[in-house]
């Protein structure tokens, strides 16, 4: 509390809700860290695979388990947050969607489709092996 004028200091925390828009920023961020990550373990397994079949094997173990599947869903989600978030800020770049309405419907348009990239690649990928 603000003691010079027995106000409080604004937006309060408890009570201030996030835009869904103000939210899919920070998604977007976060998911570029989570992508930055996955490359990393793609570099290894890379790696692994270049080095022998046993390293490889110890990579494939936890990749192919249900912790790893899970793991890779959400790298391909995070991906399809990130591309189609992107997508939505090169349309910004060009001066389109800025209004509130189109904001919010643009950044629920993201999320929609993310998922039903996620859920078609692997679906896809299940059909597939």
């Amino acid at each position: 509390m603000n003691t010079q004028n027995n106000r409080p200091l604004s937006p309060h925390l408890q009570i201030y809700r996030l835009p869904f828009a103000a939210l899919l920023s920070i998604t977007h961020r976060a998911t570029g860290v989570i992508l930055s990550l996955a490359a990393l373990l793609m570099v290894c397994v890379l790696a692994a695979a270049a080095s022998d079949a046993e390293s490889y094997a110890s990579f494939q173990v936890h990749l192919s388990s249900w912790y790893g599947q899970i793991f890779l869903i959400g790298v391909t989600l995070s991906l399809y947050i990130h591309l189609c978030n992107g997508i939505r800020h090169l349309f910004w770049d060009a001066g389109v969607g800025f209004e509130l309405e189109t904001a919010a419907m643009s950044a629920k348009m993201v999320i929609v489709a993310a998922i039903i990239l996620t859920m078609g690649t692997w679906l896809t990928a299940l059909n597939v092996g």
